[in-house]
């Protein structure tokens, strides 16, 4: 008998986790789409069950009667808007920390170090407190609320979280770039905001589509603080789902419930879908000429 190599015997322990958490991860995925085809009734059997027809009344029912159309339509605002505010902050600061020395510097770049060790969830009391005591003087000088319940808002307070994981990412990436680029671009005329933008952020564009895919996942299935800061009847797809899965798990109108998580499911899949080969791509895109 051959003897198989440790090499072989590498190989195949690789190949069996890999397909075994690929069928971890597929299975319940498959399951919920499934069952969000099915009537009331088909829940009653197996739930291994195919359904006998495809109910799509269960995403009607979801969109009209329990408003995840409404939160569908919040969630993206939120995202878009906190990805936008995010992008154009992050890009020229991570550029400057990276590339330019100056007064403060060091301190700057330690403070947003510091920010990668605070989970934002620790501090989304005192972040309700503080626009709370805001609302109470905007509420005063002009007789309406402004800082809770406003997703403008929630998406700036998403952006703020999210900065210094973003800086720390793309400064990092624009390091590795080879000072001979800007002294091109400063030869050909452009200044440091035109470099930027036609030259440095073109090249860093593997590693800003890896930074909108991770903040538009968090952003999108954030639910502690889109609970704190809204919490009246507006909502974002999250909090909307908790809402859904506690009216629908009463009246045992389960149909509804898995066509909600297929709503905030689908988009994070379509959006990996598209992007995947970005994220596979290396993080230059080309090179100097000689």
């Amino acid at each position: 008998m051959k003897k198989i190599s440790v090499e072989k015997l590498y190989k195949i322990f690789v190949y069996v986790a890999l397909i075994s958490l690929a069928i971890s991860i597929i299975i319940p995925v498959a399951w919920v789409f499934v069952s969000s085809l099915k009537t009331n009734a088909e829940f009653q059997g197996s739930p291994w069950t195919l359904p006998m027809s495809f109910y799509f009344q269960n995403f009607i029912d979801a969109f009209e009667k329990a408003k995840m159309a409404e939160y569908l339509l919040n969630s993206v605002i939120v995202t878009a808007l906190a990805l936008i505010l995010l992008v154009v902050i992050a890009l020229p600061a991570s550029y400057v920390l990276a590339r330019f020395d100056f007064k403060g510097k060091k301190l700057i770049n330690t403070m947003f170090m510091a920010g990668l060790f605070i989970n934002v969830n620790y501090i989304v009391v005192p972040i309700f407190l503080m626009l709370l005591d805001w609302d109470d003087v905007f509420y005063s000088l002009f007789g309406q609320s402004f800082f809770l319940d406003n997703i403008v808002v929630l998406a700036i307070v998403y952006a703020s979280t999210a900065l210094p994981f973003t800086i720390y990412l793309l400064s990092g990436y624009f390091k590795t770039l080879p000072k001979a680029y800007e002294e091109a671009a400063y030869i050909d005329g452009c200044g440091y905001f035109k470099t930027l933008l036609k030259v440095m952020a073109p090249m860093a564009k593997p590693s800003i589509i890896t930074v909108i895919l991770f903040n538009f996942l968090a952003f999108w299935n954030e639910y502690i603080i889109a609970l704190t800061l809204m919490p009246g009847a507006s909502k974002t797809l999250p909090v909307g789902l908790v809402t859904l899965s506690k009216g629908q798990m009463a009246a045992a109108n389960y149909g509804q419930l898995y066509a909600g998580l297929v709503i905030v499911m689908l988009p994070t899949l379509i959006l990996y879908i598209l992007v995947q080969k970005k994220l596979t791509q290396g993080m230059t895109l080309g090179g100097l000429k000689d």
